[in-house]
């Protein structure tokens, strides 16, 4: 059967854009409202998704379902889809779309076709749609063909074979570099400041790594509104990366930085809030300040 209706959990900052570029897209978008905060409400209303009142309804409405969440969120919520499929007899199709491990997504797989529903395992790269390129989704699993009818529709979807995990594979790979490669730069930024050669060292990197200060200017001063995000997805990655073969401590420290720019004044922005003359200066800052603070050993009793 045509995939004609979509639910998405969540409608958050790539939920809400890949909803409704779907939905312009002639597709009919819902998901469950019930507990969300006000944002994701607007994002979602403004964005034209259908709320339905329950999972159940949504199952039961929807011919496929993208998981879109923070990945500790993404067994809990498997779970409370499973429920539903087994209350109502859906036959619906689950595509976890999360930032999670190979090993973590085979144990969404397990819950989600146990209640009999069909799985994909997939996984986004690239920004929401509406900003640029489309964001590529990766799909992995026995039967990728829901998933891909929505290629096209403001998303590129990449089929990878039938073997679950490896579409979470490539996103542990990928975002292991890229987000990996942000909180390194924060690491090596706020050591210099602390060490106060921050002037010496922006001028050393506009001599020889110029490519590399830009990006610095570019992203550390937005990094702290995702951060408490991205906690759980490094720790995803080094769960990945230990059960390759490799190490976990790359990603455990990256998830550590993350955890300190969680803890900042800059932590509560989001994309309509955020600050976008902040300079990377005044970012550093701030982030040492925060370090120095989770720093400080407790007062002793006088």
């Amino acid at each position: 059967m045509p995939v004609k209706t979509v639910a998405i959990l969540s409608p958050g900052d790539m939920g809400h854009a890949v909803g409704r570029a779907l939905r312009e897209n002639g597709l009919d978008v819902i998901t469950c409202l019930d507990g969300r905060s006000e944002r994701t409400r607007g994002l979602a209303r403004d964005a034209g998704f259908r709320d339905v009142p329950s999972y159940e309804d949504m199952v039961s409405e929807a011919d496929l379902l993208l998981s879109i969440l923070v990945p500790a969120r993404a067994t809990g919520t498997a779970q409370a889809v499973a429920d539903a499929v087994r209350a109502t007899g859906s036959g619906l199709v689950y595509a976890d779309c999360n930032a999670v491990s190979p090993m973590t997504t085979g144990e969404v797989e397990s819950t989600v076709t146990s209640a009999g529903a069909a799985y994909i395992d997939a996984s986004i790269i690239g920004g929401p749609p509406g900003r640029g390129a489309a964001p590529r989704f990766y799909a992995s699993g026995a039967d990728t063909a829901p998933l891909e009818e929505l290629d096209g529709k403001g998303i590129e979807v990449k089929p990878m074979g039938p073997e679950v995990g490896r579409a979470s594979a490539i996103k542990m790979c990928y975002a292991g570099l890229t987000k990996g490669t942000s909180a390194l730069h924060v690491a090596v930024l706020c050591a210099a400041a602390s060490l106060g050669v921050s002037k010496e060292l922006e001028e050393e990197f506009e001599y020889s790594q110029s490519d590399a200060l830009a990006r610095m200017r570019s992203g550390v001063p937005h990094l702290a509104s995702p951060a408490a995000r991205w906690i759980g997805e490094m720790e995803e990655i080094a769960a990945t990366y230990e059960h390759a073969g490799g190490t976990s401590h790359f990603h455990q420290g990256a998830a550590d930085i993350y955890r300190l720019l969680s803890k900042t004044a800059f932590a509560a922005e989001n994309p309509e809030t955020a600050d976008l003359d902040r300079t990377l200066e005044e970012t550093i800052e701030e982030f040492v300040r925060v370090a120095g603070q989770s720093a400080k050993p407790p007062s002793k009793p006088q």
